[in-house]
This record gives C-alpha cells, structure tokens and sequence, in this order.
C-alpha cells in the first residue's frame, strides 16, 4: 500500500517538475491578486480583521485556478486504465491527497508569507497561525481532491469544479478567517481551541468522505 501511494505521488511529482504549470501559474496568480489588494482595495488602510481574513480569499481562488487538474489530467492523458491496473481506488486517492496536500502548504507558506510582509503585518500567536496553514492546506486538499475526482470525466469542468468546491469550502473559510485573526490580531482566545478542533474534524470528515465517494467514482 505504501509502495503504491509512494508512486502515485511521485508520477505526479515528477510531472509537475517537468512542466512546472501549475506551481508557476499559482505564483503567478498569487502576486497578482496579493498587488491587486495592496494597490486597489489598499488593504493596508482595513481594520485588522478584515485583513487577516483577505489573505483566505486569495489561496481559495488560486487553489481554484489549479487544483482541478489533480485527476482532470489523468483523464485527458488517457492515464485511467494504467491507475486501474497498478493499484486500488484508496491508494490512487490517498496518493493524490498527499500530494495536493503538500502542494498547497507550499501556496499557503508563500501567500502569508508574501501578504504578512506587503501589508506589515506582525504575527501575534505562532501555535493559531502555524495551525490554520497546515490544516486549512490539509481541508482544501481534501476537498478539491474528491471534486477534481467527480468532474474528472465532465464537460465544463472548470465550471463544475468551482460550483461543486466553493459551497463545500464556505465553512472552512469561516474556521480559517477566526482562526487567523486570533493569530495575528487578538493573540488568545480560548474560544479559538474549538475553531482548532473544528479544522480537524472537518480535514477528517472531508477525507473520510472523499475516500468512500471515490470507491464508487473508481468502479464508473
């Protein structure tokens, strides 16, 4: 099992080291929008919640622009029947996870890292900021994992995806927003342990979920 996840992994390491399309065009993306809040919405001038939470927004659309490929592309490659052959459904799965998962920790670690330095923003509680990346990484994996699954073989992916992905997202940008702003405004708030409790809960409810959903997308 570990073997086969391993190399589901690395082929799809290995492809985006070759063509680096959707890490450059991430970047890319990200700069953009991060200018276009400094100079436009001059978030710099936003009260300090509103500007903890912008920083989300931004990772949610760049995680948009380029998560959908995750299975999108092993159906345009004709890549499916070799998967099929070469391991099961969970490993296929579990393999793209890790993946998406470690892909958009990085997108998240340069978003905040760019952001908190273009706008002077300090962090005020490390244990609440270091928390948000890693599991709002961990959710967002979770969930454009199991949607780029299901529009895989659809038309108008891109459309389905977004559709498909943003209402499932809405509560996990609402953890994430608090969550954030106990990090780099209020600094403690014991009522920020629940928002922590809930991230995981909703990084293990969305894997479970994408987990048991792809078994049968696998079997189509």
């Amino acid at each position: 099992m570990i073997q086969a996840i391993f190399a589901v992994f690395k082929k799809d390491l290995y492809l985006e080291l070759r063509t680096r399309y959707a890490i450059n065009t991430l970047l890319a993306f990200t700069g953009a929008a991060l200018l276009l809040i400094l100079f436009t919405l001059r978030a710099e001038q936003l009260d300090p919640t509103p500007r903890s939470g912008l920083v989300w927004i931004v990772i949610l659309f760049a995680a948009m622009a380029g998560m959908a490929r995750s299975f999108v592309a092993e159906a345009d490659q004709k890549t499916w029947p070799l998967l099929r052959l070469n391991a099961n459904p969970t490993d296929v799965y579990t393999g793209k996870l890790i993946y998406n998962f470690l892909f958009l920790l990085t997108l998240n670690l340069f978003t905040f890292t760019l952001y908190l330095f273009m706008l002077g923003m300090g962090v005020v509680n490390f244990f609440y900021l270091v928390t948000g990346i890693v599991f709002g990484a961990l959710g967002l994996a979770a969930v454009t994992t199991m949607t780029s699954a299901m529009i895989s073989r659809a038309d108008r992916r891109g459309a389905v995806f977004s559709v498909l992905s943003i209402p499932l997202l809405v509560p996990l940008l609402l953890i994430l927003t608090r969550v954030t702003r106990v990090a780099l405004v209020e600094g403690t708030d014991p009522a920020a342990l629940n928002d922590v409790m809930a991230l995981v809960g909703y990084a293990g409810v969305t894997i479970t979920t994408g987990i048991i959903l792809f078994d049968f997308i696998w079997d189509e």
